[in-house]
């Protein structure tokens, strides 16, 4: 059995989540084959029997119709059994209309992969819900972010096998422009290692700068609930939850967060989570690693105070 995964890659680099989709890919328990449209780069040192690298002048700029068509091309040459994506926007973009081309489904963002189905969750992460697979393949899945190691996976040496693809312009129905940039403001959390997410617990606007504080002595990035982003205290860009950023960075603090299960779902994935909330029966506490009980206007300013002082600042 042989297991195909799609690497996303721009300007040269390597999305985070392609390493998260080629661990869950690991787990299937066949040959794991890497596809990128691009040259190679980071991906020549991953674990996978052979990376496929597909350039193209027709693909220098990404278009819904041109990934298809050269992927296409590849998997009917290959014909794996699983085709694993990361669960990116691009892919949420392309990957349907390539199911749709073998007249499969495109199983999206599943949170565990298993050779004879997977897991993908309901109703904002309240439900999970099993998926069995079809005798015959090939099978489209994307894994949801932060559900696997991607920082964890050891190195390897695949060979690199360019594949050609013959693609006609008219193929290409949209032309591409320059990528989306939001304001010079605009924050990826998925990038940030060390995130510091303040809830309603906060009580005011003018207290988030005492969080910012402690974000800043760690080093990390300032984030936040909803409900701070609803009522304007933060810009939504620092969103985490079902209706922001899925982030799974190496250490998330949750202050003066209940822990809702919107809110868990764009979070989870974290490597180590600590929670400080005054109420010792909020949601938060079932999935920290690490919890305070106590008044965040105590605990705070007293963890950032230790974090400058561990720095010698």
């Amino acid at each position: 059995m042989s297991v195909l995964v799609f690497l996303e890659q721009s300007g040269g680099k390597f999305h985070r989540m392609s390493w998260e989709a080629l661990a869950a890919a690991s787990e299937l328990g066949g040959t794991v084959y890497g596809v990128t449209i691009g040259e190679a780069g980071e991906a020549a040192s991953k674990p996978m029997a052979a990376l496929h690298t597909i350039a193209d002048p027709l693909l220098a700029g990404y278009s819904a119709d041109g990934f298809t068509s050269a992927l296409e091309q590849l998997i009917r040459a290959k014909q794996p059994r699983f085709v694993v994506f990361p669960h990116t926007y691009q892919v949420r973009d392309f990957g349907p209309k390539l199911a749709t081309r073998f007249g499969r489904v495109f199983l999206s963002d599943a949170v565990k992969l298993g050779p004879d189905g997977v897991t993908r969750q309901l109703f904002q992460g309240k439900l999970n819900a099993g998926f069995t697979f079809p005798s015959e393949g090939p099978i489209f899945v994307s894994v949801q972010a932060g559900a696997y190691r991607g920082d964890a996976l050891p190195a390897g040496s695949p060979a690199v096998e360019p594949f050609a693809v013959s693609i006609e312009a008219s193929v290409i129905r949209a032309k591409s422009e320059e990528p989306f940039r939001e304001s010079a403001r605009a924050v990826d959390l998925t990038a940030a290692e060390i995130i510091v997410s303040v809830g309603r617990g906060i009580k005011e606007k003018e207290n988030i700068p005492m969080v910012e504080e402690l974000a800043a002595a760690l080093g990390g990035e300032l984030a936040a609930s909803r409900p701070i982003c609803d009522n304007g205290w933060l810009p939504m860009e620092r969103q985490v939850g079902s209706s922001g950023q899925t982030v799974a960075p190496k250490v998330y603090i949750a202050i003066g967060i209940s822990g809702a299960i919107q809110h868990q779902v764009g979070m989870k994935g974290s490597k180590a989570i600590v929670a400080i909330n005054k109420d010792a029966d909020a949601p938060i506490f079932e999935i920290a690693d690490y919890g305070i009980v106590g008044d965040l206007f105590e605990v705070v300013p007293a963890l950032t105070e230790a974090v400058k002082k561990a720095k010698g600042g």
